[in-house]
């Protein structure tokens, strides 16, 4: 009997159901725990500075809401002037970035897929660390380019595979929000320039709590003039609603905005989104204790929880995660963080490798002293229930490695 194609979405959603939330999860949703209350120390918004109820923001959305309402924008490729509100950010986000000019997309996924789709083509391999994000892969993939995944953070690696199919694009995260590990940036710089090959980098985790005025981790390391592009989702510490390509050919902006298919299909942002984000800009640049507040609870709770044996897989920032391996393991360790006020974003399939998935903290700079506390006492105690460390088949694979199949990482 032949299933009509009606037939076979069916069969696809069906099996969803019945083999994951029913077979794999026991008839609970992997991602659904219980809602937080006042109270619960809540670490699933990438808001690391603590910027979304910062008044000087709202108040200029507000006023922008006053002036312009909510008229539906044009698509960004009718957007042009300096005296525009949009391309006066563009204009200030790359002078923050120290870049030639910046691009202003609907979102962190608009902004590195696009990019992606307008600089790779069939001809150019696309070299992409196996944990980055899936729109670094996407974009790749709807340019036509051949896409290669090297091991993460191994420069040796990604030298071998150049070696093997030629000069190309290097796709790799500043910061990965899976594991919060750090991209060793000057050694790739380094097999970009010696093999001619062109460097993206996503900088989603790292501008706003990094570099001067928190420029991002590019800046903080003197390589702006190496890195041609860099992409951003202001969805994270900037707290907005929207995604920025940072580039050093300023020739690039209106070339992109007629080549990216998410440019030319997309409307631009709404007055009060762009006033947001100028106003958390602002913020941002001054409030460098916010930075330095999230430095100091980040390293105390990276520290404590390698001392309670966890294994924080290289993590060397404000993202920390708990490997709770197995789905069913992962959900009994969610209830119990939730059942004492904690909350974390559950990673699973196809975020991670099928049953290694993880519970990703993500703090922020407004933790409390007794907050932070807090965590790490029920982390020991997770510790103590569970076990540190969570339990493998042999061969079972510690990462998403397969092109065709690459890991999947939320942008918030």
């Amino acid at each position: 009997m032949t299933l009509s194609v009606a037939d076979r979405i069916f069969v696809r959603v069906s099996r969803f159901h019945t083999e994951r939330i029913a077979a794999a999860w026991g008839g609970r949703h992997l991602l659904h725990g219980r809602r937080p209350v006042p109270g619960d120390v809540v670490l699933t918004s990438s808001d690391y500075l603590a910027l979304a109820r910062e008044p000087h923001i709202i108040g200029a959305m507000c006023a922008a809401l006053q002036n312009y309402g909510g008229a539906a924008p044009p698509a960004g490729i009718f957007v042009h002037g300096p005296d525009h509100p949009q391309i006066a950010l563009e204009m200030a986000l790359a002078e923050h970035m120290r870049a030639a000019a910046g691009i202003l997309c609907q979102s962190g996924w608009d902004a590195t897929a696009g990019l992606m789709q307008s600089i790779a083509d069939p001809h150019t391999p696309v070299y992409v660390d196996h944990i980055a994000h899936m729109s670094l892969w996407h974009g790749a993939k709807t340019a036509g380019a051949p896409v290669y995944s090297f091991r993460h953070n191994f420069p040796g690696h990604l030298r071998e595979e150049i070696r093997k199919y030629g000069s190309g694009i290097i796709a790799v995260d500043s910061i990965y929000s899976t594991n919060g590990s750090r991209c060793p940036l000057t050694q790739i710089c380094d097999v970009a320039d010696e093999t001619g090959s062109v460097l993206v980098v996503d900088e989603s985790h790292s501008l706003g709590t990094d570099g001067p005025y928190g420029a991002g981790t590019v800046v903080a390391l003197g390589l702006a003039d190496r890195v041609p592009f860099r992409v951003a989702s202001l969805a994270a510490a900037f707290a907005g609603r929207a995604g920025f390509i940072a580039a050093n050919n300023i020739d690039f902006v209106d070339y992109f905005k007629m080549e990216s298919d998410p440019s030319v299909f997309s409307a631009t942002l709404l007055p009060h989104d762009i006033a947001g984000l100028a106003a958390t800009l602002e913020v941002v640049r001054v409030d460098d204790w916010r930075r330095i507040r999230l430095r100091e609870i980040s390293a105390i709770v990276r520290r404590a929880l390698m001392a309670l044996e966890f294994d924080l897989e290289g993590s060397a920032s404000h993202i920390v995660a708990l490997q709770t391996g197995p789905d069913q393991r992962t959900i009994a360790i969610r209830d119990f963080l939730e059942a004492r006020g904690i909350f974390g974003s559950v990673f699973c399939w196809p975020a991670t490798a099928p049953e290694r998935c993880l519970i990703r903290f993500s703090l922020h700079a407004g933790l409390t002293d007794m907050q932070v506390d807090r965590l790490i006492q029920v982390c020991a105690e997770v510790r103590d229930t569970f076990g540190a460390i969570a339990p493998y088949h042999p061969d079972q694979p510690r990462s998403v490695t397969n092109p065709a199949q690459p890991s999947l990482v939320p942008t918030s």
